[in-house]
């Protein structure tokens, strides 16, 4: 079975999630701050009368946090009920990957901060392609209250 990703960027790095769980790609919006929510939690966007809680990808995957320009995108996805906005560095395309190209991730020292976040890698034309689990990313809770 085939499935396919919108690949993009954050820090460098290459990332896909499965296209099913993507509402929409936004150009950069700036978000409003809330009080005590998790660090990556960068703010919340109104999307059409509705507030968006934004998650800096970059943050939550434990690297430094963004410093948003007009050049970043929010990536819109739901899982389930629950709509939530990433901070991304750029959309790069949208690929198609047979099912059995995912590969596990290599076992890592117990420090990797990424692996935990990982459905799998891809091989796609010259580079890997680390493929996120959305519900990992989203931990339930964190998200709502951030709403």
């Amino acid at each position: 079975m085939l499935r396919e990703l919108i690949t993009f960027e954050v820090e460098g790095q290459v990332f896909g999630l499965d296209i099913m769980s993507i509402r929409e790609i936004r150009a950069w919006s700036p978000t409003t701050r809330l009080p005590r929510v998790p660090h990556y939690v960068a703010g919340v966007v109104n999307l059409r009368g509705t507030v968006l809680p934004v998650i800096d990808l970059a943050a939550r995957l434990g690297w430094r946090a963004t410093e948003p320009t007009p050049r970043h995108a929010i990536i819109v996805t739901q899982i389930g009920a629950q709509v939530g906005g990433w901070i991304v560095d750029s959309v790069s395309d949208i690929v198609t990957v047979p099912d059995n190209a995912l590969q596990p991730p290599p076992p890592t020292a117990g420090q990797d901060t990424v692996v935990p976040f990982l459905e799998g890698l891809a091989a796609i034309e010259d580079h890997m392609v680390m493929v996120l689990n959305l519900a990992a990313l989203t931990d339930g809770a964190q998200l709502v209250e951030a709403a």
